[in-house]
């Protein structure tokens, strides 16, 4: 078996990263010779060519690509340990960090933050606010345990383990003095000629409900682009126009002007999802918490 040891892979994996041995002696804090140096010896080691250097440039032979693509993981989760043991050292404390939007948070998480917590007293929950278009880079920054998101999600990759938690419907609510449509039923077409509240470009609510009329072939121009639901609702309420919003969002409401718009064209229910990186077990509380979302936990009086 050849003897490599780890230090060699990982300067080997931050050149391949960066395709540049300057880039790669600055994010090691090593001289750029010692660089070149510990490529060289590895190359020796396996009687491999690993990078194509010239003048201007450093590309992967063939046998580099192949190599990158084995190490890339290994050293990624590596490094996901180090940052959670240096975690727990700097503050003195465990931390159980979750990711999710603020809706998700408001009307999803936060009855099981109160059982997670008498459970885990001594745990410090970490709650992070973000798009779910944007969680799973948290999960990749392993500065996120767990994440809680809407589904589908093109940023949830192949990679993350994911877990369906619950369905919801998105709806049209509007207010009755403003818009008397109680009696009737709109076409996505009718519904693009008037003012339409949703979230912003950045949201997965977006992205859903734009291919929506797209597959229509409507072309939809919001009249408001906001990123809280829950404000996307308060402009509802006083007749700026017509919101987009999830069904749970609604049923908190108590103001009897707000109504439920009928459509002609089916809008598919969605997943709310939760996810983490299988690659690293999640801890006994974080598994709690999970089980908690998935109704399989029943909550400590």
């Amino acid at each position: 078996m050849t003897d490599v040891n780890y230090e060699l892979y990982k300067v080997f994996y931050h050149v391949a990263r960066s395709l540049s041995f300057s880039d790669a002696a600055a994010e090691l804090f090593i001289s750029q010779s010692a660089v070149s140096q510990s490529i060289k010896v590895l190359e020796r080691r396996l009687g491999q060519t690993l990078f194509i250097r010239s003048t201007k440039r450093v590309s992967l032979t063939k046998e580099g690509e192949i190599l990158f693509r084995h190490i890339e993981p290994a050293i990624s989760l590596i490094t996901k340990a180090e940052n959670q043991l240096s975690s727990a050292r700097e503050t003195g404390e465990i931390q159980f960090k979750i990711a999710a939007s603020d809706t998700l948070c408001r009307y999803f998480l936060v009855p099981h933050f109160n059982a997670f917590h008498k459970k885990y007293p001594d745990i410090h929950l970490k709650v992070i606010n973000a798009t779910s278009s944007g969680c799973a880079a948290l999960l990749d920054e392993n500065k996120a345990d767990l994440i809680v998101s809407n589904a589908p999600n093109p940023t949830l990759g192949n990679s993350l383990k994911v877990v369906q938690l619950r369905e919801f419907n998105d709806v049209f609510v509007a207010s009755r003095t403003a818009y008397p449509f109680e009696n009737e039923t709109l076409s996505f077409r009718r519904l693009s000629t008037l003012p339409i509240l949703m979230l912003d470009k950045v949201s997965t609510t977006s992205v859903f409900l734009h291919e929506l009329f797209q597959k229509s072939s409507i072309d939809l121009v919001p009249g408001v682009e906001l990123s809280s639901n829950d404000l996307l609702i308060d402009l509802a309420e006083i007749g700026l126009g017509i919101a987009f919003v999830p069904d749970f969002c609604v049923e908190a409401r108590s103001n009897p002007d707000l109504f439920t718009i009928k459509t002609q064209e089916k809008v598919p229910p969605r997943k709310i999802v939760a996810a983490y990186d299988d690659s690293m077990p999640l801890s006994e509380p974080a598994k709690y918490f999970l089980n908690l979302l998935r109704g399989n936990e029943v909550p400590e009086e």
